[in-house]
């Protein structure tokens, strides 16, 4: 007869044995198994993540000043069948303090090597470095165990003999003489800026008063031509006006001839014509009669 047997996704199961006087193990993940009674044994091992402190208290750098160091790891038991047959050959029957004990051991053993091949300045300006060369050097190693390193980060930096203090002391002084002088050069450069863009303007100011005088004599020699132009046109408009006025007044002079002339026609026929009147009354009024008398006095006679 047998029993069935859980677990949960943050817990592995191994079941060790079966029957026919079988050895093998088998790992179950969030699953079950069915093991045989008292042939089958069953164990588990926690695969959550684990947080781990190291530390490593006066350790000598490579120019001899010890410091104390502390970081924060997280880490846990790999999930794949191989890696983790490797975590329960080291870890199988060991609490999570012992587990997490022997992985900080190999942690700190690491940091406390790395940390006597790097200078303090190196450690101290440059804590992201410093934590990845640490996990890349311990990460073969725990991954030997079946353990994988989430992270790893320096939480913290410090010495007794206050070198740290006077390397900072001295960073602030050369970040705030830096800062002077970026202040020094940013004024320095805003006034060349300042009498760049000042000249600049001028040049602009120049060129746009240069553009205005010119466009304003082109204006003014375009008025001045227009003008000529106008008066040109209104002489030639005046002369030809003339010219006309005097061919009308030729033309009337004509006209008032031709007028005079047919006026003293009329006058000389009329003239005429009043002599010939003149003539036959006088022929009327005296010829006749005379002649009548002179013709009655031969008569008589």
């Amino acid at each position: 007869m047998g029993n069935c047997h859980t677990v949960g996704p943050n817990e592995a199961l191994v079941v060790s044995g079966g029957c026919c006087g079988s050895d093998q193990k088998t790992y179950i993940v969030g699953g079950w198994a069915w093991a045989w009674w008292l042939i089958s044994d069953i164990q588990r091992i926690t695969l959550e993540i684990m947080t781990l402190q190291p530390k490593c208290d006066d350790v000598e750098t490579a120019e001899g000043v010890a410091i104390t160091v502390t970081g924060v790891a997280q880490v846990k038991v790999m999930t794949e069948n191989e890696l983790l047959g490797y975590a329960c050959e080291q870890f199988l029957g060991k609490s999570v303090v012992e587990i997490k004990s022997v992985i900080l051991q190999t942690l700190e053993g690491h940091l406390r090597a790395i940390l006597g091949t790097l200078t303090v300045e190196q450690i101290y300006q440059d804590r992201d470095r410093f934590a990845t060369l640490v996990r890349e050097v311990a990460s073969p190693d725990v991954g030997r165990m079946g353990i994988e390193i989430l992270s790893f980060t320096i939480k913290d930096v410090y010495d007794k003999v206050e070198y740290l203090s006077s390397l900072g002391k001295t960073q602030t002084a050369a970040v705030q003489r830096d800062a002077d002088i970026g202040v020094a050069e940013a004024e320095r450069d805003a006034g060349i800026r300042e009498a760049e863009c000042k000249r600049e303007m001028m040049d602009v100011k120049f060129l746009a008063d240069t553009k205005m005088a010119d466009s304003k004599r082109e204006l003014e020699m375009q008025k001045a031509s227009f003008n000529q132009e106008v008066n040109t046109k209104k002489a030639e408009a005046q002369l030809a006006y003339e010219l006309q006025a005097a061919k009308e007044q030729q033309k009337i002079c004509l006209e008032e001839i031709e007028i005079e002339v047919v006026q003293r026609k009329k006058q000389i026929t009329i003239e005429e014509k009043e002599i010939d009147r003149t003539e036959k009354e006088l022929v009327a009024t005296v010829k006749r009669p005379t002649l009548f008398g002179l013709n009655n006095a031969l008569k008589w006679k």
